[in-house]
């Protein structure tokens, strides 16, 4: 599914989630390999088939084999991360933030992409997420690389967008059950 076939399952009541894909995709504040890996891997931490699948095209013939692949990589070890964190930073038990991880994630340390780039990925698949403590973390490691704030606004802007499109396009799904009974 190309990105425009994605835009058109956006129904009319999310017309301004469509707006926001329209001026994301030509955004230019990022660079190429930092925007279209972000694209990939927000698309991925929305769950949604038809938006990886949309992303995932988008990002082809944008990004490296190495930059494809950290970007599903950033997605999957916050997939991990993110549960494992915000349960250590939402439990009343603070005995958990005193022990070991004892999770696997060297990808993290040797991303096969720039660092920064990787981060500023990692932060927007842990915004959607919700965890604050990988947030907090992933924003001072961009922070300490001298990444802008301006940047880490637009990839987190950029990640609430597209879980926006997922969910409208979940909701359109639905609208027709709902409506039959």
């Amino acid at each position: 599914m190309s990105i425009d076939a994605l835009k058109n399952r956006i129904p009319d009541f999310a017309k301004d989630v469509r707006l926001n894909l329209t001026s994301m995709a030509s955004d230019e504040t990022l660079g190429t390999q930092t925007k279209y890996g972000l694209f990939l891997a927000a698309a991925i931490a929305t769950r949604n088939p038809a938006v990886i699948i949309a992303m995932e095209i988008l990002a082809a013939d944008k990004l490296t084999p190495e930059a494809l692949a950290a970007a599903k990589s950033a997605a999957s070890v916050m997939a991990m991360n993110n549960i494992y964190y915000r349960f250590v930073h939402l439990a009343s038990n603070k005995e958990y933030a005193t022990m070991p991880a004892r999770l696997r994630m060297n990808v993290i340390a040797n991303p096969g992409v720039n660092k920064a780039d990787f981060e500023l990925w990692s932060l927007a698949v842990s915004a959607i997420n919700g965890c604050g403590s990988c947030i907090d973390a992933h924003e001072k490691a961009l922070h300490e690389a001298g990444v802008a704030s301006a940047s880490i606004q637009t990839a987190v802007r950029f990640a609430a967008i597209i879980q926006s499109v997922a969910v409208a396009i979940e909701a359109s799904a639905i609208e027709p059950a709902v409506a039959a009974e």
